[in-house]
């Protein structure tokens, strides 16, 4: 941080905004009492002229799977264990999450999850921000690690990280026993149902954004994210072998990033597959690098029209060489993650979005506190921008309670199932909550 005659211009920057803060609450309050009277006008005339009927159906209780067993069947599933190992071989785990009940809906109420997917070689020296960018999400994700099989852990009981390793081998670059590995780690997050999507990491990936940016970002979108390319250099149709025939042909051959989003029913094609691995074991040999061929290719196959054919997973080439570039402490400025998260065109559910990364890596165990540092700006920024939506659906909500008291005041009394009764006594309360969210909403001055 640049300190200039003893002083941290933040503090200068916020003391400013303290003096153009009055007004503007000011302004904001008058605009909302405006949409209040507005409002109340409107719903008053309403009732006047055309009466008023209760809008609010009896509540129901919710219809259940008749079939008992079924239901059975789906509660070992509502509760995954609170330790991930197991005895299970590839095989028996593959069976077993293929065989979850698979439901368009669900008799109970369920939050779905991302599944947060870490394979590494070992310890995770970036886990303090990741620490810091779960906090106050749980219920609302899952972990799973995939680390070299000698590997113990060693995370402290508060850790998020703490007893999520999953039973592992070793896995080498560019071998199929690299993708053995992320399909492991897609078994096992199978194993609860309440995972939706499922996002594959290495140790040395950040988060860019903060935890509701991304959770919604994903959740929101129709496609999954994972690279699918139809590359005609060498790099991509070279590495194509005949003896894929009649399983793939040349035309289906496609290559994308190791590092994927995909959604549950992509998933459970990944780990189903038994027609198209045996070749890619066989005749994607090193000099192909099946991580990049195999899920692409057999994923355009089985599913192409829920493929956004881009990763989420920002790396930079820029370099040369096999791998990307590893950054570490040195390279951490504000423009340096400013040149990140900007400057990017994509698709977003078929409309132009300037957010395509949510992640990014390779950075190395001395970025740790640099990013840490920048953690405030770059992560809580979107968090900020949450908190100023939530503020905006409180006023809605008030406004909405303005008008059922307008109808409490005006109509008869309304029949037992009627919400007007309800919301007239919190006429007061709608109110307060609505100033104090607009007081609270400009203060944070987004």
């Amino acid at each position: 941080m640049n300190m200039e005659d003893g002083k941290d211009p933040l503090v200068l920057n916020r003391a400013g905004q303290t003096r153009v803060l009055p007004q503007r609450l000011l302004q904001l309050l008058v605009l909302f009492l405006f949409l209040c009277f507005i409002f109340s006008a409107v719903s008053i005339y309403t009732i006047r002229y055309f009466g008023v009927y209760s809008a609010v159906s009896p509540i129901r209780p919710n219809l259940l799977p008749r079939n008992g067993e079924e239901l059975r069947n789906l509660d070992q599933w509502m509760n995954p264990p609170s330790t991930l190992m197991h005895n299970m071989s590839d095989k028996e785990l593959f069976g077993r999450a293929s065989s979850l009940p698979r439901l368009e809906k669900y008799p109970f109420k369920r939050v779905p999850k991302i599944a947060f997917m870490f394979l590494t070689k070992g310890p995770l020296p970036l886990a303090p921000l990741w620490e810091r960018f779960f906090e106050g999400n749980e219920g609302r994700y899952s972990i799973y690690i995939h680390s070299l099989p000698s590997f113990e852990g060693g995370f402290p009981s508060s850790s998020v990280f703490y007893k999520r390793q999953i039973p592992s081998q070793v896995a080498e670059w560019g071998k199929m026993s690299m993708c053995d590995a992320e399909r492991r780690l897609l078994a096992n997050a199978l194993l609860d149902i309440s995972n939706e999507r499922f996002v594959l990491l290495s140790e040395t990936c950040i988060p860019l954004y903060n935890f509701t940016m991304i959770y919604n970002y994903i959740m929101g979108s129709k496609y999954s994210f994972i690279g699918v390319f139809d590359e005609p250099g060498p790099y991509g149709r070279g590495r194509y072998d005949e003896n894929m025939l009649p399983e793939v042909n040349i035309t289906e051959w496609r290559k994308g990033s190791q590092w994927f989003e995909i959604n549950r029913k992509l998933a459970l094609h990944v780990i189903e597959d038994t027609k198209f691995y045996p070749k890619f074991d066989e005749f994607c040999k090193p000099s192909c690098y099946v991580d990049e061929h195999y899920f692409p290719t057999m994923l355009t196959i089985k599913a192409a029209n829920l493929l956004a054919n881009r990763s989420i997973t920002w790396v930079d080439w820029s370099r040369g060489g096999a791998h990307p570039a590893t950054f570490g402490g040195a390279d951490i400025t504000e423009e340096f993650m400013e040149r990140v998260h900007g400057g990017h065109s994509c698709l977003y559910n078929d409309q132009h979005s300037s957010i395509c990364y949510l992640f990014a890596r390779k950075f190395s165990p001395s970025a740790l506190e640099p990013l840490f540092l920048l953690a405030p700006k770059f992560l809580g920024a979107m968090a900020v921008s949450q908190t100023r939506a939530l503020v905006v659906a409180m006023a809605i909500v008030t406004i909405f309670a303005l008008i059922g008291s307008s109808v409490a005041q005006e109509a008869p009394a309304p029949a037992p199932t009627s919400s007007a009764g309800v919301i007239s006594p919190l006429f007061p309360v709608g109110c307060a909550v609505a100033v104090v969210s607009f007081i609270f909403g400009s203060a944070l001055r987004i």
